[in-house]
C-alpha cells in the first residue's frame, strides 16, 4: 500500500504510519517492522524519513536517545538526592535525642543542687533558730 504513494510527496507518504520515505530515490516503502532500524540496503538513515518529513531518521534516533538519556540521568540524580536527604534527615533526629538527654540531665542536676541548697539553708536556719516549726508554720514570733 505504501508503494502507491511513491510518485507523490513525502507528506502524502508519511500520512500512513507504516510507511517510510526515502529521499535517495524519492520512494515510499513499507517500514521494515521486523528490524527496529531500516537496513542501509533499503535506505540510508540520513535519507530516511518516518513520522515527519523535516527530520531524518538519524537525527530522530539521536534526539530520542538524548531525551531518554536526560530522563535517566535526572531520575538517577533525584534518587541519589532523595537517598542523601533521607540520610541527612536521620542525623538531626539522633542529634535532637542526644540534646534532649543532655537537657534532661542538666535539669535533674539543677534540681539536685537546688535540693542540696535548701537542706543547707535549713540547717543554717535551724542553727540560728530561724526555722519555723513544720507542724505549726503560723507560730507567734517571740522576743526573748
Amino acid at each position: 500500500a505504501c508503494t502507491a504513494f511513491s510518485w507523490g510527496s513525502c507528506e502524502e507518504c508519511l500520512k500512513n504510519v507504516s510507511c517510510l520515505w526515502c529521499y535517495t530515490n524519492n520512494t515510499c516503502i513499507d517500514y521494515p517492522v521486523r528490524s527496529i532500524l531500516p537496513p542501509s540496503s533499503l535506505c540510508s538513515l540520513s535519507n530516511a524519513r518516518w513520522g515527519v518529513c523535516w527530520i531524518n531518521f538519524e537525527a530522530l534516533i539521536i534526539a530520542i536517545a538524548a531525551v531518554a538519556g536526560l530522563i535517566l540521568v535526572s531520575i538517577a540524580v533525584c534518587c541519589c538526592y532523595c537517598c542523601y536527604c533521607r540520610r541527612r534527615s536521620r542525623r538531626p533526629d539522633e542529634e535532637e535525642e542526644r540534646l534532649a538527654r543532655k537537657r534532661e540531665e542538666r535539669r535533674l542536676q539543677s534540681l539536685q543542687r537546688k535540693h542540696e541548697r535548701k537542706l543547707k539553708h535549713d540547717e543554717i536556719r535551724k542553727k540560728y533558730g530561724l526555722l519555723q516549726d513544720s507542724d505549726n508554720p503560723y507560730s507567734r514570733f517571740e522576743n526573748e
